[in-house]
């Protein structure tokens, strides 16, 4: 029995390496909030943007050719943690606005979230960040 409550709150969604993906992480993750009960939080937003951009930054620099990656979205009553799992090599960093013309997702990222990082997986690595209430 406690596998099974385990599994209501984690959501995952493997996805192709195509544009299309990205809209459809961002409906898999507005679904799973509001299975959750948390269509109507105030953060809800916040946590969509950030999955929009951590799937962008999957198709367009992490997942390598022919591969894909893997949304992860796990709630545990009090923390909703995103994880974007891809292959690809390359550690994502947050770059400088003023100085950047691009790749201001993981800016937006570390703005929104209360905390996000990088770990390691064999191969690639995942991109997470998490929101508390």
């Amino acid at each position: 029995m406690n596998e099974q409550i385990d599994l209501l709150r984690q959501r995952d969604q493997f996805y192709a390496r195509a544009r299309r993906s990205v809209p459809a992480a961002r409906r898999f993750t507005a679904w799973s909030l509001s299975y959750w009960g948390l269509s109507g939080w105030e953060r809800s937003a916040d946590v969509l943007l950030c999955v929009s951009e951590l799937a962008t930054n999957a198709v367009v620099h992490g997942a390598p050719p022919g591969r894909g990656f893997l949304l992860r979205l796990r709630y545990d009553g009090a923390l909703v943690r995103v994880e974007v799992h891809d292959s690809g090599t390359g550690v994502p960093a947050v770059v400088d606005a003023a100085t950047d013309e691009g790749g201001r997702g993981l800016l937006l990222v570390s703005v929104l979230a209360d905390k996000w990082g990088v770990g390691e997986r064999l191969p690639g690595k995942t991109v997470w960040c998490e929101f508390a209430p």
